[in-house]
């Protein structure tokens, strides 16, 4: 069962997320069910309130808590830095990590609840792993009959844009699970809605919706306070450059983890700035600028030492495209820096034998052609044949207009 509580035809005036069209008009089981939550600090509502106070100051008995990668308070670090479970002890509840050993909610959890609540940020991007989590939450709740209602929130990076390939089914992994493009312009609801008919999984799945949004609308105009969804996301405009910088995750050039800027720069010590930016010039760097800076990461890919590279301020939002724009940069560095650039060993996101960037790109061949710097309008081109078939998939998920 697939049930959709969504009312959108309000006006835009009346904006509400999916948090707080739950207390606005609360179901009868919000009282009566023995409730779980997966969330984490960004889990709150337009008013700053967490989705845990207003569950408790609605009459709701939360008897579990799950957290994501990162963390209850979203303050661990990225790639396999593992948060413990922990204990609530104003509720008196256990807090469950589904970042640790098991990225799987345990039975002994499950057991606990009749109804499972997600309520997460997601920033639009297909190797942020928070609707993986979602989707491990709907399958192994699916198997223990308990119901998912997913608390619906805006794709900040826009829901009518998508770009990038689709993974080959060998490069599934956690941080790339499902058959999505870099940029899948989704809302946590309507991914639920996909992880569902693409795993035709009996799951009994409510998606509450948002009331007043739009597809096109960024995060920016929504009059909405971004709360850091994981420590290298601090403000919303990181989230639209994330699909494409976040490739050099898989490389030995810093993505700027360890600044306070991170996906906004990148650099290493041995970047030539003046080739490496007429190189990028000449590929026409769309919707964005590129400005030199020097940086010292305070912790990750050299640590305390000078890096030399640009930040990425971007000039167009609705123009640009990131992942392409990621590929660009690594095709300039491969270029100008083939002695000093190199692909990181794994492992990466638990994948012990592929490369990483295999992994985030979600192909080897794609991978291999960007190293033989192939014509990215090429590569485009090739994948608009997925892009279309995907967004068939897309097409059956959506529940708002552009």
């Amino acid at each position: 069962m697939h049930k959709l509580n969504l009312d959108n035809k309000m006006s835009e005036d009346s904006f509400l997320l999916g948090c707080e069209r739950l207390i606005d008009s609360p179901p009868q089981w919000l009282r009566s069910a023995r409730l779980g939550l997966l969330s984490n600090q960004a889990s709150v509502s337009g008013s700053l309130r967490h989705v845990r106070e207003l569950i408790i100051a609605s009459g709701g008995r939360l008897s579990c808590l799950f957290s994501p990668q990162h963390g209850f308070y979203s303050e661990k670090q990225a790639n396999m830095i593992e948060s413990a479970d922990g204990r609530d002890e104003a509720l008196r509840i256990p807090v469950v990590s589904l970042y640790a050993e098991t990225r799987v909610p345990p039975a002994e959890a499950l057991d606990m609840i009749d109804i499972l609540i997600i309520d997460l940020q997601d920033v639009g991007t297909r190797v942020y792993t928070y609707t993986t989590t979602m989707g491990l939450c709907m399958e192994a709740a699916a198997l223990a009959g308990v119901k998912v209602v997913v608390l619906d929130r805006p794709n900040p990076i826009t829901g009518t844009e998508i770009e990038g390939n689709l993974p080959d089914v060998e490069f599934r992994s956690f941080v790339g699970r499902y058959k999505v493009p870099m940029r899948h312009g989704l809302t946590p609801g309507e991914f639920a809605g996909l992880i569902r008919s693409e795993a035709c999984m009996d799951c009994d799945l409510e998606v509450i919706g948002m009331r007043g949004w739009r597809r096109s609308r960024f995060y920016g105009d929504l009059g909405l306070h971004w709360i850091f969804p994981s420590p290298n996301m601090p403000t919303w405009e990181t989230s639209l450059l994330y699909p494409g910088m976040v490739l050099l995750e898989g490389t030995n050039v810093s993505e700027g983890r360890g600044t306070t800027i991170p996906f906004q720069i990148f650099g290493a010590p041995w970047i030539d700035q003046a080739r490496v930016f007429d190189r990028l010039e000449k590929s026409a760097m769309r919707g964005a600028v590129l400005r030199p800076v020097v940086f010292e990461p305070a912790f990750d890919k050299y640590k305390g030492e000078p890096c030399f590279g640009f930040q990425v301020h971007i000039t167009d939002k609705k123009g640009f495209k990131p992942y392409r724009t990621g590929l660009a940069i690594i095709q300039a560095l491969l270029a100008e820096h083939p002695e000093e650039f190199r692909w990181l060993d794994p492992p990466y996101e638990y994948e012990w034998e592929k490369l990483p960037i295999d992994i985030l790109i979600g192909s080897g061949p794609v991978r291999r052609r960007i190293e033989a710097g192939e014509d990215l309008d090429i590569l485009e081109s090739e994948w608009s044949g997925g892009l279309a078939e995907y967004e068939l998939q897309r097409e059956q998920c959506r529940l708002y207009a552009d």
